[in-house]
């Protein structure tokens, strides 16, 4: 609980309370969110393996880092990847572009990753859409279109099977009501 405003003989300046220790990560995230903006307290909540805005239930909201592309393998292809994500990509795209086979591709990328291609893309495409979802005001089939999952039931699909959420739920999670459209 925050009762922020002036001092004077009857209010107390600023003072914040919470009780045990997932309040006092929600009051930490709430006092950043205020001095810093959502955009700051959403990194520090992602650092810290918890949500910024808690509904309960949420899945850990972790952001996974691409390779670095001057690496060899397939480093060159996830990284290109990552600039056309919006574009209906293949198999055989990622592997033209890697100058591979496909079969030599996905071995390769799996070897690299733990993951194949396909699972991968999705998971770079939810990635992409959260961070719309988080950042603009953009309907649900828009976020989706730019995302690359090309219509809103793929998004809600996809984003559901990763981390348990619609939509609408990780937009409000990720945005208080202040800020959200």
């Amino acid at each position: 609980m925050c009762r922020e405003g002036s001092p004077s003989r009857h209010t107390p300046p600023d003072i914040c309370t919470s009780a045990g220790v997932a309040a006092g990560i929600d009051l930490c995230l709430h006092l950043v969110r205020r001095d810093h903006g959502s955009r700051i307290a959403n990194d520090v909540a992602r650092s810290c393996l918890v949500p910024p805005w808690r509904d309960g239930g949420q899945a850990q909201y972790i952001q996974r880092p691409v390779p670095d592309p001057t690496a060899t393998g397939t480093a060159p292809t996830q990284a290109w990847v990552m600039e056309h994500l919006a574009e209906p990509l293949t198999p055989a795209d990622l592997a033209a572009h890697a100058n591979m086979s496909v079969r030599t591709f996905t071995c390769r990328f799996h070897d690299e990753t733990g993951t194949m291609p396909g699972q991968w893309l999705i998971r770079q495409r939810v990635d992409l859409a959260r961070h719309y979802l988080e950042t603009t005001d953009w309907s649900v089939d828009l976020v989706a279109h730019r995302a690359g999952f090309g219509t809103g039931v793929s998004l809600r699909r996809h984003l559901h099977a990763a981390i348990g959420v619609s939509p609408q739920t990780y937009r409000r999670t990720f945005r208080p009501a202040s800020t959200a459209a």
